[in-house]
């Protein structure tokens, strides 16, 4: 077995799940602390948008940071930098003395800013992470790598990372960051550790601009992952659009508290679960294209449940199967792009790709809450609450039409 025989790979899947351990916490953390400190969906929204600004200002930089420097050392200095921002979110809980109170829209912002860091020292870990993957393990295990991975991602951010969110909220509002910041610092140590081969490609000094250009032409004339980049960012606005407000979807209409929101966010980690387990064989079976639409098809019937019905069995159910086709979609993707880009632009194709793809979502944010705003004088706050769900169904639809026709990913 891979995890068996791999002591790098064992190491990178222990300090994936540490530290996904205290994103999963830290997911539902910050939204119920913006809850907190505003019902306004427009501010919550841009917490949410702040987080995930940095894939669209900072993705493409990165790359070129990642080809040129050690991925080992990125890996850690980015998850020592995690430690210490969530220790400011802590200073900044503890500064005021009643949030529901006396929080104010500067409040909220500052929360914004730490979002934005925090997502930049993301946006570099992640990158260098998943760049550094197929250096440690054969091609031929990639997509079982990716599928482990990505299960205990999910394990980690859905299933055990927001029910202890929820109960350390009710125990303290800072106990949920102070366990966010040391799983960063344990996540730094056990990447440390890792014996990284050496990197005996030699490379050309180039200026920043020529590294990003080298890399922009490889990914546009490839064109299926030109397009896949494409298609992925779409999903990922449509989907941040709806999710960004579930917490207050959650809180309204579902009536749950902060330990009830986290136990539904747990559907989600099972169908992560079981689509990181059994992905690779689907994969397998029926092949990279079919395997593809299908994950499509899936995560549609989030926002259906989510927009039509007021039940929170449906609701966890539709959690549960989008989450196993976003999975199997990610398994078929990102194993095909680890597989066919050349090591040497890896770090900046990988992130460029991740511009098109994961900068679309603080833009999904924003669209979410102010499309919100916009129905709420007219409809009434639940009706506005729904409104991104029904749109959302319209949306992957047509997204589904499009890589019907236009995407084909090779058996490889």
């Amino acid at each position: 077995m891979l995890m068996a025989h791999n002591r790098n790979y064992r190491l990178l899947f222990s300090a994936t799940a540490v530290s996904n351990l205290g994103d999963g916490i830290s997911a539902l953390a910050f939204p119920w602390l913006a809850s907190l400190m505003t019902r306004d969906p427009v501010l919550i929204a841009a917490v949410a948008a702040a987080g995930r600004l940095p894939w669209l200002l900072f993705a493409a930089p990165a790359g070129v940071i990642t080809d040129r420097a050690s991925r080992q050392k990125l890996m850690v200095w980015a998850d020592t930098l995690r430690a210490i921002l969530t220790c400011g979110v802590i200073g900044l809980i503890l500064s005021i003395p009643e949030i529901e109170a006396k929080s104010t829209p500067a409040h909220v912002w500052a929360l914004a800013a730490l979002a934005f860091l925090l997502g930049m020292a993301e946006v570099l870990r992640d990158n260098a992470a998943q760049t550094a993957l197929p250096s440690i393990v054969e091609k031929a295990d990639l997509e079982t790598a990716n599928g482990q991975l990505w299960s205990v991602e999910h394990i980690m951010n859905s299933f055990i990372g927001p029910p202890i969110a929820g109960l350390l909220i009710a125990l303290a509002l800072p106990l949920p960051f102070a366990f966010d910041a040391l799983s960063f610092s344990l996540a730094a140590g056990l990447v440390a550790f890792i014996a990284f081969p050496q990197n005996t490609i030699t490379r050309i000094p180039q200026t920043l601009w020529q590294d990003l250009r080298e890399g922009a032409v490889w990914l546009y004339q490839h064109g299926l992952l030109f397009r896949l980049a494409i298609v992925l960012g779409c999903l990922n606005a449509i989907d941040t659009a709806y999710l960004t407000l579930l917490v207050l979807y959650s809180q309204e209409v579902l009536g749950l508290s902060a330990f009830g929101y986290g136990v539904l966010t747990m559907a989600g980690a099972v169908g992560g679960v079981l689509g990181g387990i059994s992905g690779p064989t689907i994969v397998k079976k029926i092949g990279p294209q079919r395997t593809f639409l299908g994950a499509q098809i899936l995560l549609m019937v989030e926002p259906i449940l989510i927009g039509t019905t007021s039940s929170v069995i449906a609701v966890g159910i539709g959690i549960g199967i989008a989450m196993f086709g976003g999975v199997t979609f990610n398994v078929v993707t990102v194993s095909y792009r680890q597989r066919v880009i050349p090591d040497a632009l890896l770090g900046r194709v990988n992130s460029l790709y991740r511009l098109l793809s994961w900068g679309m979502i603080p833009l999904g944010a924003v669209a979410g809450g102010l499309l919100m705003s916009v129905f709420e004088p007219s409809l009434g706050r639940e009706i506005a609450l729904r409104m991104p769900f029904l749109v959302a169904i319209v949306l992957l639809g047509a997204l589904f039409v499009y890589s019907l026709l236009r995407i084909r990913i090779p058996n490889t």
